[in-house]
């Protein structure tokens, strides 16, 4: 309780460094805050070519079916990545004042995810003249599968953020796992391309559930099953858990090794 109230209180900081990411993450571009929608569109046109005009994916709406996984993907890999440099980033900042440091891996979670939010705008836009149907009811489980999956990036976040403050060679190492992550994903295909005797292990990956659910919701037009739900709500809980102790046991010394 004394964490989340500590957190509370410097909430209008967390807010500043929030915006604050928000307005530069594409500071001195020509096409600036555009890129925030323009990001998932090329992603999506250089993976339809290579799986449905290449490869020749015979599944049907494959693009629809690529899009409604790679939104929540990018989300998840800004955390392996971006999230690596997120204390370091801030390392006047850890230096020279006092503040809970769990708020710098927060406001870059919450600054990504703000960032899914308006990428979305796109994936119902595409929806909304494409042959597929989108049912309300599936809908409404939307907002839980994208706040499950917030908390999740916030305790990766916490991991990478800082760990990377002593072993700096993980910023470029995470670049490598991220792209290793989305094939062990189903991003680019479905669950059902996994041999079943390998289902369980691949679940394991926290990736996998979320990546079900979204595609149940906005694909397939139907409510993800409760064990998915259930499976979703555990990873997300232990990796969270896992984030912040790594976090509160190396954060003390952050100061001294910036």
């Amino acid at each position: 309780m004394e964490f989340l109230q500590e957190l509370y209180a410097y909430r209008t900081m967390l807010a500043s460094l929030v915006k604050r990411d928000l307005k530069g993450r594409y500071k001195g571009s020509v096409l600036g805050f555009l890129w925030t929608f323009l990001n998932p569109l090329l992603q999506l046109g250089v993976y339809s070519l290579v799986f449905k005009v290449i490869l020749k994916n015979p599944m049907e709406n494959y693009s629809i079916h690529l899009f409604v996984a790679l939104v929540p993907w990018i989300f998840f890999s800004s955390a392996l990545t971006t999230g690596t440099k997120a204390i370091l980033g801030q390392a006047n900042l850890v230096k020279k004042i006092y503040f809970p440091r769990e708020i710098i891996p927060i406001a870059y979670a919450t600054s990504s995810f703000i960032n899914m939010l308006l990428s979305f705008v796109i994936i119902f836009a595409v929806l909304l003249i494409s042959p597929m149907k989108v049912f309300l009811k599936p809908v409404l489980l939307l907002p839980i599968v994208m706040f499950l999956q917030y908390f999740l990036v916030i305790g990766v976040n916490m991991i990478t953020s800082a760990l990377t403050v002593y072993f700096r060679d993980l910023e470029h190492i995470m670049g490598v796992l991220s792209m290793a992550w989305m094939y062990l994903s189903p991003v680019v295909y479905p669950v059902s391309y996994i041999a079943e005797e390998y289902q369980g292990f691949y679940m394991l990956n926290p990736m996998t559930p979320i990546l079900i659910a979204y595609r149940d919701i906005l694909y397939y037009g139907i409510c993800p099953s409760s064990q998915t739900l259930g499976l979703i709500f555990i990873e997300c809980l232990i990796w969270l858990g896992i984030g912040i102790l790594i976090f509160l046991k190396l954060k003390w010394y952050f100061a001294e090794e910036l």
